[in-house]
Parts: structure tokens; C-alpha cells; sequence
């Protein structure tokens, strides 16, 4: 049986999040180069007030994955391929082997300021479920305004499609999408525009970023977040952490390319529940978990007993 790593993006945050994270070494040694790297408390972090500002939860998801990698690691479970939803194509990248944690670290608050700094207010994404990508890309553009864009952002699933871009905008679409047959529509929890053309100059800006940093060979394949498919060149990887950002996520159809590689047991890192039960409503063959809401040793567990029956 093979296992996948899955690691969330914004929009999973919560208050005091990095303290639910395993006791022990592997993360106290993740939290102390933290604190090395950023010269403060990585804990400042994720109070609820930090929380508002999106390279704060951006550091903290970061830590958090790592974090709960390297507890994983560190009690014999090595996923035979990692995904990362968003930022957490990070996380995906450092347990993969391919970008140092420091490097990542310096990246992502980097990212967060320029994420903030691009729209500091008034933007934001939405969700529909219960409607197909086709369907709501007719309401998009139907309604679209230039002065307050919409894009079609990511493919969570077949019927589940996030919106980014200006709020009466946003507000506007999921409006339109409720009174045509929408199971639900709703703002997400993100403060930027983030996955769409809108954010094209922070794409740029990382890529200059990115080309200073060392990056390996991955030792994990490391699905994309653009092209839904494996990535083995460092090249690669490093141009979807950059444009990431600006482009749509193809959640579902990297998770179904993990599915089609043999996968049979997801494991979503902390702080999240989302991917997972995308994942179980997905791929009905497979067994299911997250960290969140089974418990790390229970994950460890079933993680061992799968790969001695395999």
C-alpha cells in the first residue's frame, strides 16, 4: 500500500494551532529553527490576532506541516508521495526533500507580505459547492466586472470551485450561483485574491526570489499544484511554488493522480480536515485520515500496520 502526504493551505488555520502539534524532538527542533530563522517566537504567530494577516497563517501552516512531517519521520512513516493545497506546497516541498525549511520559511513570510501588500483590503476568495466548473465559469463570465474581477480560482472537487478576486465581485457570483441550483455558497476564510491573474506580479516577484535558493532533487514525488501531475526536476518544483499562487489549484485532479499511483491511505497534516475528506469522498477505495481528527499516534499506527499487511 502506498501513502500520500497531504498538506493544507490557508483557509485551515486556527488560533494556537502550532501547540496541537506532536510532543517531542523532531518538532521542538522545527519550532527552535523557527524562531532562529524569522528572530522571534514563531508562536506570535498564530494567536487569533496574528492570524489576520496572511503571512501569518502562511508561517504557521508552514511550521505546522513541517512539524508534523518530522514527528512522522522521526517514528519510521515516510510517505511514498507528498501535495501541498496552496501554501502547503511548501510544506510538501521541504518534506520532499527538495527545499531546505530555513529557505522555505524566508520564502513563504516573504510571499504572505507580498500576498498583503498587493491587496491589503477588499479582496478575497469564495466557495460553490454542488455546481460544475463549466457551469459557474458561464456565471463568471456572464457577470464579470472590471471593476471588481472574479476568476474561477481552484478544482477542489468535480463540485467544488473556490472564486477569488474583488469582494462585491465575489459576493456577486456566489449570489448568482445560489439562485441557479447551488448546493452552497460562501466567502472562505482568506483575505487575498489568491490563485488567480490578480496576483501575477507576486508569482514574478518569487520567481526572482526563488532562483537564489538552493533546490534538490526530491527524494518523495511531489504532485503539482498547476498541471496536477508528479514533479522529479527541482525545475519544476521550484516554477510551481512560484506561479502557484496565480493559478488555479487542480486539487482534485493531483489527488486523483496520487489515487491512480497506487495510493490507498491519505494522511492530511495538521492543521487540517479539508483535504481529507475530499479525499474520502474521492476515492472510495482508499482509507482516510487527518491529524486533526484521528490523533497523531492513531495516524502512526494504521500508517505501520498497512505497510506490514502490503
Amino acid at each position: 500500500m502506498k501513502i500520500s502526504f497531504l498538506f493544507p493551505g490557508q483557509g485551515s488555520q486556527k488560533p494556537g494551532l502550532l501547540n496541537d502539534l506532536p510532543a517531542g524532538t523532531p518538532v521542538q527542533n522545527v519550532i527552535a529553527s523557527a524562531n532562529k530563522t524569522l528572530n522571534e517566537s514563531v508562536y506570535n504567530n498564530h494567536s487569533k490576532e496574528a492570524l489576520y494577516s496572511t503571512k501569518s497563517v502562511q508561517i504557521s501552516l508552514l511550521t505546522a506541516g513541517v512539524g508534523a512531517f518530522k514527528a512522522f519521520e522521526a517514528a519510521g512513516v515516510k510517505p511514498d508521495f507528498v501535495a501541498g493545497h496552496s501554501v502547503g506546497v511548501f510544506s510538501a516541498a521541504v518534506a520532499a526533500g527538495v527545499i531546505d525549511y530555513q529557505d522555505a520559511l524566508k520564502v513563504v513570510s516573504y510571499r504572505g507580505e507580498l500576498m498583503e501588500r498587493a491587496y491589503p483590503k477588499g479582496y478575497g476568495m469564495g466557495v460553490v459547492l454542488g455546481m460544475t466548473e463549466d457551469t459557474l465559469k458561464s456565471i463568471v463570465s456572464q457577470h464579470y466586472e472590471e471593476t471588481n474581477p472574479v476568476f474561477i480560482s481552484n478544482k477542489n472537487a468535480p463540485d467544488q470551485i473556490t472564486l477569488s478576486g474583488a469582494l462585491p465581485g465575489v459576493q456577486r457570483i456566489l449570489n448568482v450561483a445560489r439562485q441557479n441550483g447551488a448546493r452552497c455558497a460562501s466567502f472562505l476564510n482568506v483575505s487575498t485574491p489568491s490563485h488567480c491573474p490578480l496576483l501575477s506580479s507576486v508569482s514574478e516577484e518569487l520567481s526572482e526570489l526563488l532562483r537564489d535558493i538552493p533546490f534538490y532533487k526530491p527524494l518523495i514525488p511531489y504532485a503539482g499544484n498547476r498541471g496536477a501531475r508528479l514533479l522529479f526536476d527541482p525545475v519544476d518544483i521550484r516554477q510551481d511554488l512560484a506561479e502557484s499562487v496565480s493559478s488555479a489549484v487542480q486539487w482534485h485532479d493531483a489527488s486523483t493522480v496520487l489515487y491512480e499511483n497506487g495510493t490507498r491511505l491519505f494522511i492530511e497534516m495538521p492543521p487540517g480536515n479539508v483535504l481529507s475528506r475530499l479525499a474520502a469522498k474521492a476515492f472510495h477505495e482508499a482509507r482516510v485520515m487527518s491529524v486533526a481528527e484521528n490523533g497523531f499516534d492513531d495516524c502512526v499506527f494504521i500508517a505501520k500496520r498497512e505497510r506490514l499487511k502490503s
